[in-house]
Formats: C-alpha cells, sequence, structure tokens
C-alpha cells in the first residue's frame, strides 16, 4: 500500500528542485513580531512597576495627599456624610 502511494505522488517532493512555497515569509516575520510584542510587554510591564513605586514614594512623602486619601476612602465608605467631607476638605485645602 505504502509503495503504491509512493509511486502514484512520484519522486521527491516540493522541497527536490522546486521552489519554496510562497507563504515562507510569513514565518520569520511572525517570529520577529512575536518577540517585538514579548519584549514590548516587558518593557511596559517594568516601566509601569517604577512609575508606581515612584508614585508610591511621592505619596508617601506628601502627607497632605495621604490625609486627602484617607478622607475620600472614609467618605466612600460612608463612615463621613457629604457635609463633613467638605468642611475637611477645604481645611486641608487651606491649611487651617
Amino acid at each position: 500500500m505504502l509503495t503504491t502511494l509512493v509511486t502514484q505522488l512520484g519522486p521527491g517532493g516540493w522541497h527536490d528542485g522546486g521552489d519554496a512555497p510562497a507563504f515562507w515569509p510569513v514565518f520569520p516575520i511572525a517570529f520577529g513580531l512575536f518577540w517585538l510584542a514579548v519584549l514590548g510587554a516587558a518593557f511596559y510591564l517594568i516601566r509601569r512597576r517604577m512609575n508606581s513605586g515612584a508614585a508610591a514614594a511621592a505619596a508617601a512623602a506628601d502627607p497632605m495627599a495621604k490625609a486627602r486619601s484617607v478622607l475620600a476612602e472614609r467618605f466612600a465608605r460612608g463612615e463621613i456624610d457629604e457635609d463633613e467631607y467638605m468642611r475637611r476638605a477645604s481645611t486641608l485645602r487651606n491649611g487651617d
């Protein structure tokens, strides 16, 4: 059965003296784009981590920003009402 199949297909194949398939450039281009995407994702994640660390350090260095953040969290949780939030926020802005 295998001999019959080989004799019907003929000797050699597409690689035996023939041209390469027309789609061959797709593979190196796709391979290059894949590695560019991997490097781009790694660069993005590293930059994002560095920026979040800098933002956290800046927030820790600025006590007023921390106070505003705590006030906003308390308002969001419902611990204080809108009037108290506005009064305390204006106190923080004016530095009284």
